[in-house]
Parts: structure tokens; sequence; C-alpha cells
């Protein structure tokens, strides 16, 4: 396995987040419908392929894998308000379709035409252990020779995505997991690209 781009991402508010996508010159309008940790895998997705040359040609040979803490806990919250009061009984169509966290990996899935798998996994902590194995073992799929991984928090007061492009090749797991607690560990406030 081998790491060949990476990117992390960290905002104090939403708006910085469409701040970016803005600087960024993305023709993508669908991006205002989307929850914010979609928002948030899609543009560091943005980012990693913005160079690839067969970007946009379907591919079958790409897995997608994301890891959080807190699901889709804030978008649950606003969705929750809309069904709360019986007196006001909205369900909201739009906020309910982004109640599963695995909304991430579809929307960046159809965006470059990614038809692996997409995993979604919630964990306690970030660990760099569990990414590492989750990737190797993905990997034991001989179609799969990359795999977009990421640690994606969008709560609150925490705005982050991690995301890691990396290539099938012989390799040494507990280097790709060293690399993965260095890269993540270091902290980078990216507002303006």
């Amino acid at each position: 396995m081998k790491i060949n781009k990476q990117i992390k991402l960290t905002f104090k508010t939403s708006s910085e987040i469409t701040e970016l996508y803005r600087s960024l010159k993305i023709d993508y309008p669908k991006f205002f419908k989307m929850d914010g940790l979609s928002k948030l895998g899609f543009l560091a997705s943005e980012m990693i392929f913005k160079d690839e040359e067969t970007r946009f040609e379907p591919r079958e040979d790409i897995a997608i894998i994301s890891f959080n803490r807190s699901s889709s806990l804030e978008i649950d919250k606003q969705f929750q308000a809309t069904i709360q009061d019986n007196e006001n009984y909205f369900p909201s169509p739009s906020l309910f379709v982004y109640t599963l966290p695995n909304i991430v990996n579809g929307e960046i899935a159809i965006r470059n035409k990614f038809f692996g798998e997409t995993f979604f996994y919630i964990c306690k902590i970030f660990d760099e252990k569990q990414i590492a194995e989750t990737v190797k073992d993905t990997f034991q799929d001989n179609a799969i020779n990359a795999v977009l991984v990421s640690w994606i928090e969008y709560v609150e007061d925490k705005k982050e995505v991690f995301m890691m492009w990396i290539n099938k090749e012989n390799g040494d797991i507990n280097f790709i997991e060293e690399q993965i607690k260095k890269l993540y560990n270091v902290r980078i406030k990216c507002i303006k690209y």
C-alpha cells in the first residue's frame, strides 16, 4: 500500500466550508444541497483528484472508506426537529436522505464515477491501526486497486476531514499505519486554497 496523496482540512464554521468551495471555483450546484459531512468529504475529494487525468471515467477498481465518531449526528438533530412536535409535524425528505453517514461516500462516488465498494465505520476514536487494517482488508479484493479513505467529523465545534488516496502496492502495513498517524497528527488549518 502506498499513500499517494493526502489532505487535512479543519474549519470552525460551516460558512468557511462554503467559502473554500467558492474559492476553488468548482461548478457543482448540488454542493449547496449537501449536509455538512458530505460537503467536507466532497471538497477534500475535489482537492485530491483535481489533477487526475482519468477523472470522471467510470472506475470499478476504486473503493471509498470513511470513518468518524459522530455518524450523521448534526443532520439527525435537524431532522428530529422536523418530527418532534405533533402539532407542527413536517418531516423533511431533504434532511432525511442525509441521516445515513454513508451518503458522503455516495456523493463522492457519483461525482467521480466510482463503482467500487463503499464503507462507513463509526469508531470511538481515530485509530490508525484500524484504518490501515481496513484498507489492507479491502485490497484483498483483487478487483480493487485504489482506496479513498477518510476520517470526517462534522459536529458542533469539530469540522474536519483527513483524506488519503492509497494505491495497492506491496508494502509494510506497519509503515502505512505509522504514516497515517503522523499525517493525521499534523495540525493544518486550511480555509482558503
